[in-house]
């Protein structure tokens, strides 16, 4: 019987540890149609226009959605597959803000938020 009372901490612990090793829900690429207002998001999709020198459309086959990079440069062109991690606006307009972007050739892009 004394050999049961180690099993709840055990559980305990591995519901802890649990988190930590596991990939977060923004971690996990989703159809842009599934990204809504307030939540840190991960989606791929094609880049589907430029619209500005910090913005561009990307579309996957359930969505578009306009990405900002500001004040960055946009670092990927048309027609390229690339997956953006970031987190979308409250604001009328449906826009992703995004914090990292992979290239097609695997190279994270991390955007920062300076406005010098």
């Amino acid at each position: 019987m004394a050999r049961l009372g180690f099993l709840p901490a055990m559980f305990t612990t591995a519901l802890i540890a649990l988190p930590l090793g596991g990939a977060s829900l923004a971690d996990t690429v989703i159809p842009i149609a599934d990204a809504k207002r307030g939540m840190m998001v991960t989606v791929a999709g094609t880049v589907e226009r430029i619209t500005d020198e910090d913005e561009f459309i990307l579309t996957d086959t359930s969505d578009s959605i306009r990405v900002y990079v500001g004040p960055n440069w946009v670092p990927a062109k048309v027609g390229d597959a690339v997956t953006v991690h970031g987190f979308i606006d409250n604001d009328l307009l449906r826009e992703l803000y995004a914090r990292t972007l992979t290239m097609p050739n695997g190279e994270v892009v991390t955007f920062e938020r300076r406005y010098d």
